[in-house]
């Protein structure tokens, strides 16, 4: 019933004679004949819940039909089972179902000559194979070219702000993906690698009948200092910082959570300096979040905190450095996709925050070889990353089961 409220509120923001087109993706090929694991647009899935691949929906005030993959005997010995066409009316509470191979039959019946069509294509229009529902996509955009408006910006508004449904399942994903990271801190020491520690995330994950939400950042040492570093191979050495950016899906929503810690389980002057510094700017920029504020508040507090304590250390010389230490932004939105839709801005003005908003705030510092820069923070990087929902009253941190103290570290790490 969910998505047939999404559905109706969605008609609702738009004029009486809209029709609403909505695909999914098709399966990727990995290699040969091994395809991806296969995940819906995150669209479709939030307005048809419907997780097959191949298929298509098509409503409107008065209809609701969708197409889709019809029952193949011999496919479903070898790939699974289909929901198929006679099945889909009941399961999916559509008015019609046919195979996904008539769509250009019949569309045309669906769509009045007054018409507007709402359409937008998994992965904004970019055709990036030859795949049946890819070429789907691009024959609609050619068809209806005249009358066809985007529909993404409408979808992306309703999907900015959760329910208490979405809300639950981000907080189980932030719960899960904390517990991980918990463990990788208990579990890390000299002499292991990187993928070793990653490969805790992957049990834990698949355990709960989770997956990653992305492809895992486990950094040890300077490679910390790339900000999407993902070969994870590296051998964890005394003394060094380890960095780990992991979230999980469930439900089909993210947590996206960084935490950085010793290796060793102990912080030496120089990494206690600049983790302090970008924790400050994290609680500081989690604080400033609460409906009626700019969504920017947390990242011109960040900058503030992170430039005057880089300067006080003798690591900047002006504020004007600052893009050489940190060069991302504190936040962004998450949801279905962990760099979830939403514009940031409204007329060229950064929008307020609103209650069921989800938002990360990850503040960073990396430190690469600098002959101007004293040695002892020579390859040191820190993100320090939180998920946090916009409440009526401020905010709340779904990822806090994380600790991220120093203290708090060491103590669960000794």
């Amino acid at each position: 019933m969910i998505h047939q409220k999404r559905r109706q509120e969605l008609l609702s923001r738009l004029p009486e004679d809209a029709v609403v087109i909505v695909s999914t993706n098709s399966e990727q090929k990995r290699n040969s004949d091994v395809s991806y694991p296969f995940r819906p647009d995150s669209n479709f899935w939030y307005l048809t819940g419907f997780e097959e691949p191949d298929a298509i929906a098509v409503f409107s005030k008065n209809n609701y039909t969708m197409y889709l993959r019809p029952k193949d005997q011999t496919k479903e010995i070898w790939n699974g089972v289909r929901l198929g066409v006679d099945l889909a009316p009941k399961t999916l509470l559509v008015d019609k179902a046919f195979d996904i191979d008539v769509f250009f039959e019949n569309i045309d019946s669906l769509i009045k000559k007054d018409s507007i069509v709402y359409f937008d294509a998994p992965g904004n229009g970019r055709w990036k194979d030859n795949s049946s529902t890819n070429a789907h996509n691009h024959k609609i955009d050619s068809l209806y070219e005249s009358v066809l408006q985007p529909l993404n910006p409408h979808i992306s508004e309703m999907r900015l702000i959760k329910d208490k449904n979405e809300i639950q399942s981000m907080q189980e994903a932030a719960d899960l993906a904390a517990k991980a990271h918990l463990n990788a801190m208990k579990s890390s020491r000299a002499g292991l690698y990187e993928h070793n520690i990653a490969s805790g995330f992957d049990s834990m994950f698949r355990n709960e009948n989770s997956e990653h939400a992305y492809p895992p950042i486990v950094a040890s040492g300077e490679n910390a200092c790339i900000l999407h570093y993902t070969e994870n191979n590296k051998e964890l050495k005394d003394g060094d910082l380890i960095l780990i950016d992991a979230g999980c899906e469930i439900n089909g929503y993210a947590s996206d959570i960084t935490r950085t810690f010793p290796i060793n389980g102990k912080f030496n002057e120089a990494q206690r300096e600049i983790y302090n510094i970008v924790l400050e700017a994290q609680k500081s920029a989690i604080a400033s979040i609460k409906p009626g504020a700019s969504s920017n508040r947390p990242h011109e507090i960040a900058c503030e905190i992170i430039k005057n304590g880089l300067i006080k250390l003798g690591i900047m010389g002006s504020h004007d450095e600052l893009t050489k230490f940190y060069m991302h932004n504190t936040g962004h939105w998450l949801g279905l996709d962990v760099h979830d839709v939403g514009s940031k801005l409204i007329d060229d003005n950064f929008r307020e925050f609103k209650s069921g908003m989800v938002t990360t705030v990850e503040p960073g510092i990396y430190i690469r070889k600098d002959d101007k820069i004293e040695p002892k923070y020579w390859g040191i990087g820190i993100r320090i990353e939180d998920d946090v929902l916009v409440t009526e009253s401020g905010n709340h941190i779904l990822s806090e089961k994380a600790v991220k103290d120093i203290d708090a570290i060491e103590n669960l790490m000794s």
